[in-house]
This record gives C-alpha cells, sequence and structure tokens, in this order.
C-alpha cells in the first residue's frame, strides 16, 4: 500500500535535474526579458537600437501629458534600463522586478485606450506593456534561479512575501507617478 501511494502522489521535493531545468529556464526569461527591457531602456535615453534618443522622449513624454516631459522621460529609460540589466545579472530580483512592473503599469495606462487586442494600427494596444508587467511580476516571485548573483548571497529574496512586497511597491509607485502626472 505505501508503494502503490508513493506512486500516486506525487514529489514534493525537486530532483537536482527539475531544479537545474528550473534555474536554466529562468535564466533564459532573465536575460531575454531583462535584456529587451534594457535596450528599451537605452532606446529612450540614448536613441540606441533605433530609438528616439532623450530629447524627443521628453518632448514625448510632455505630450503624453507627463510634465515635465525630461524628468518623467528620463525616469522611464532609467527604470527600463536599470530594472532591465539588474533582472539579467539576476541580481536584487524581486527589487528589478517592482521596478520593471512599476514602469509597465504607467505604460499600459497611456496605452490603455488601444484596448488589449487593437484594432487601429494608429492607436497601440496595451498586450506588451502587459506582458512584460506579468514577467516583471512572476520573476519577483520566483526569484532568479541558481545560475545569477543573488543565488546563494544573504541578500537573495523570493517567495509569496517578497513577490507580494514587490508588486506593492510597483503598484505604489506607479500610483504616485500617475498623482503626480495629473498635479505637475
Amino acid at each position: 500500500m505505501t508503494d502503490t501511494a508513493t506512486r500516486i502522489a506525487p514529489s514534493t521535493t525537486a530532483t537536482t535535474d527539475e531544479a537545474t531545468a528550473t534555474s536554466i529556464g529562468l535564466l533564459v526569461l532573465r536575460i531575454s526579458f531583462g535584456g529587451l527591457m534594457a535596450a528599451y531602456g537605452t532606446q529612450k535615453l540614448f536613441g540606441w537600437f533605433n530609438g528616439m534618443g532623450w530629447q524627443t522622449t521628453a518632448d514625448s513624454f510632455t505630450a503624453m501629458g507627463y510634465n515635465p516631459g525630461e524628468l518623467f522621460g528620463t525616469l522611464a529609460g532609467v527604470t527600463e534600463l536599470v530594472g532591465g540589466l539588474l533582472l539579467v545579472f539576476g541580481l536584487f530580483t524581486p527589487l528589478a522586478g517592482a521596478v520593471v512592473l512599476g514602469t509597465m503599469i504607467n505604460a499600459i495606462n497611456v496605452m490603455w485606450a488601444g484596448g488589449l487586442f487593437p484594432t487601429d494600427p494608429a492607436v497601440p494596444g496595451f498586450t506588451t506593456p502587459l506582458l512584460f508587467a506579468l514577467v516583471a511580476g512572476a520573476l519577483a516571485f520566483t526569484g532568479p534561479g541558481r545560475f545569477s548573483l543573488d543565488a546563494g548571497r544573504p541578500w537573495e529574496r523570493q517567495g509569496v512575501v517578497w513577490g507580494a512586497a514587490a508588486v506593492g511597491i510597483a503598484v505604489a509607485a506607479a500610483v504616485l507617478t500617475l498623482i503626480l502626472k495629473a498635479v505637475l
């Protein structure tokens, strides 16, 4: 009877192979997603990768109602760049997730009118920032995996409490940004 119960009940402990596979998956996710976020930040700040550059970004943020556009455009570029790089390296992962998530909440707000699946090519929807927000939030909960600068360090954090704290910080920062947008 014990043998049957063991075969039916799933193991609660991950095998070494499963843990390695999960860490490799998190590494691929962190590097690809964090790299994309960092690239978006360099587009805004420096005009790299066919980006707008700082002045055009600042003007664009002013046109979207984020005044002063220089402040908010720089803030968006820096958070995408720094949050993305922290995710690439797996460093302070819940905080990196919070930084990216807060930025993407504002991007969702800006693109809300286009809808989830936009029908007008001239009005972008919020599908991409929503996807980015979900990935950032997921990484805040899971942590970076074994192949990261966080792994085994005293500051390594992951799990429900840290993920929830990251989401809370992101939402608070996003709401504060939207309040500042409304009053400045």
